[in-house]
């Protein structure tokens, strides 16, 4: 089988969980290999995501390995299912791989969670809303980047209605992010009906924290929750000035599921985040 030369963020997540089976298992890759009878170059594509590998492989590497963990065996079993090319690949050429990367977490999601402080999440976004947010980039983006963004951001949100069981959205947004007014009054307005008719979904949760919670955990990041099939294979998705940033290590994921936790305590409920959303379209 051929060696990839540029595995998605979702191979290296395999690769990566791989490596954490066997260095649990307290082995040496030379090892490992050793005791699979293969080849140590091997062993390393794979744990590197380089290598594609069976799900029946990975049955056999956590026996060898001793894991006792049968969901999580299962679930990274799970990762090797699914090959087709996703809706994202016809942006490979055009977008950073980051964004790409983004979707395809997304589109395995089980659950999604996020907290932004200063700005409306892309999944809630409306296209006027979401065109003016990448026309403030800096540097600046040419016109036709602009435009893929932003269809690629509005492409992502079906994954909040598609055919399968719709994933499960709750969305922490603070006030000062409602009452920004990116694209003038009328963007603005029509961006806030927007987000008041996607809370009406079943599925789709939106909590605001007001100004007068006073101080929150965080720092203002944006952060964003992807859950897994089994919690050791949740993923966060930070926003950084270079891009974007995947964080799976699981004192990573432990912060991040407490400062979600805190947040979620600071903000209204739903029916009161409405209220407060309804009220601002009104002062508009």
């Amino acid at each position: 089988m051929p060696v990839r030369t540029n595995p998605t963020a979702r191979q290296l997540r395999f690769g990566a969980e791989l490596r954490r089976l066997r260095e649990r298992a307290g082995l040496t890759s030379t090892e490992a290999a050793r005791l699979l009878g293969i080849k140590q170059a091997q062993v390393s594509n794979m744990e590197t995501g380089r290598l594609a590998v069976s799900a029946d492989r990975v049955r056999t590497l956590a026996c060898q390995y001793d894991c006792p963990d049968k969901a999580l065996v299962e679930a990274i079993a799970g990762m090797t299912g699914d090959r087709k090319r996703g809706w994202w690949e016809e942006y490979r050429d055009i977008l950073p791989s980051g964004l790409l990367d983004l979707a395809e977490l997304e589109h395995h999601g089980t659950a999604l969670r996020t907290a932004h402080t200063s700005g409306i999440p892309g999944l809630l976004q409306t296209l006027d809303h979401a065109r003016e947010v990448f026309r403030q980039v800096v540097p600046e983006l040419s016109p036709p980047e602009v435009e893929h963004r932003t269809s690629f951001r509005i492409k992502r949100q079906a994954v909040l209605f598609q055919n399968r069981a719709p994933v499960p959205y709750r969305a922490i947004i603070h006030e000062a992010a409602l009452r920004m007014r990116f694209g003038g009054r009328d963007v603005a307005r029509r961006q806030l009906n927007h987000l008041l008719k996607m809370s009406e979904h079943p599925n789709i949760s939106v909590h605001v924290i007001p100004f007068d919670a006073g101080g929150y955990p965080g720092a203002g990041q944006p952060i964003y929750y992807v859950h897994g099939t089994v919690p050791q294979l949740d993923t966060v998705q930070l926003d950084q000035s270079h891009g974007i940033a995947l964080l799976d290590a699981g004192a990573q994921l432990d912060k991040y599921r407490t400062v979600l936790d805190r947040l979620t305590a600071l903000s209204l409920i739903e029916v009161e985040s409405r209220a407060l959303i309804h009220s601002i379209v009104q002062s508009l």
